[in-house]
């Protein structure tokens, strides 16, 4: 694509996970800067839409009802609102289209959309690559997504293009997290967030682990312990307070999205799995100890944050997504490295 041309109309593909959608923010405020009069839209699934509503850099928010159109080839509604989606983005008319998803869902999509420039992974899963016009290699020296979605946004045409992570403010939501906090007895300005859970059992760091670092972070910052993360993770909240020494509130499944951010914002220190809370919190720049177990942190890690990762060979995996190797099992990872990640972070 030519310097000099300019993009009036952009949708962006990228409808999941979190974590993954936390990580695609600069390519839209890099999409902003670069096109700053044109309708960005981005296409996303309900339940992480509240990441971006309101976002300074988007004009508009498209919902994918991904279990609902995966039923579309056997059950009429869902047939219909696929067809009813696929004439929206033809209606739309877009002049360019940027699959950060990479799957075969998410690219037909972009076909679909009738667009001509469509940008995407140029090794992607499920032969979506067949569906770009314009297909994008990862650099081999550099692999971590943020950089390979600046990449793909240079393609598209923008110019200057460095990481910059924009996350929408909403007071309601730390008025509602204050509220929240002094219910339970904490002072809103003096606690640290605990993500134990994760969507994938072996992304989780032991239980016992995280309630012995809760006793050592208590005792030596004087700071109160919060839990965040799911409805269906509060039961592995309230094994990690039953095996702690010290009070902690259990806040699974209690905050929204929005509130979540506000949560983790306002943390003196947030101790994360790889998952999408622990993404927020790297987003917005607060302390931050992320255990890594078989994802390589290479690719994921807080970005310019090496020293927020506590895992096994974080800089040396090359350029694999996850590694089967035992040696980077997240039961590797011990007490005392994440220990000292966290005193490094308290005291820097």
């Amino acid at each position: 694509m030519s310097m000099h041309e300019s993009l009036e109309n952009i949708l962006i593909i990228k409808p999941s996970s979190l974590g993954d959608i936390v990580l695609a923010l600069p390519a839209l405020t890099a999409l902003r800067k670069a096109f700053p009069d044109a309708k960005i839209s981005w296409l996303i699934r309900p339940e992480f839409a509240p990441l971006i509503e309101n976002h300074p850099h988007l004009t508009d928010v498209i919902i994918f009802e991904r279990k609902l159109l995966g039923k579309a080839w056997f059950h009429p509604y869902a047939f219909a609102s696929l067809l009813s989606l696929i004439r929206r983005l033809r209606r739309d008319k877009f002049d360019a289209v940027i699959d950060l998803q990479g799957l075969f869902r998410t690219a037909s999509l972009a076909w679909l959309s009738g667009c001509k420039k469509r940008f995407g992974i140029a090794n992607a899963r499920e032969f979506a690559h067949i569906f770009y016009s314009h297909k994008v290699a990862p650099d081999t020296d550099c692999v971590h997504l943020v950089d390979y979605y600046l990449k793909i946004i240079r393609a598209a045409g923008a110019s200057e293009t460095l990481a910059h992570f924009v996350l929408p403010q909403d007071p309601a939501a730390a008025d509602s997290i204050r509220r929240l906090l002094t219910s339970h007895g904490i002072r809103p300005d003096n606690y640290a967030v605990f993500i134990p859970g994760s969507a994938h059992s072996d992304k989780c760091w032991p239980t016992q682990r995280f309630a012995a670092l809760a006793d050592k972070i208590s005792s030596r910052f004087h700071v109160s312990i919060v839990a965040a993360g799911t409805e269906s993770e509060s039961d592995t909240i309230e094994d990690l307070k039953n095996l702690a020494n010290v009070p902690i509130a259990n806040l699974a499944g209690q905050t929204s999205i929005s509130e979540l951010a506000a949560l983790l914002k306002a943390a003196r220190l947030v101790v994360s799995n790889d998952t999408g809370p622990g993404h927020i919190a790297a987003a917005l720049s607060v302390p931050l100890v992320m255990i890594f177990g078989r994802s390589n942190p290479a690719r994921v890690a807080p970005y310019a944050r090496p020293q927020c990762v506590a895992a096994i060979e974080a800089d040396n995996r090359g350029l694999e997504t996850d590694s089967s190797d035992p040696k980077h099992d997240i039961k590797a990872v011990t007490s005392g490295q994440v220990y000292q990640k966290v005193c490094e972070q308290m005291n820097p």
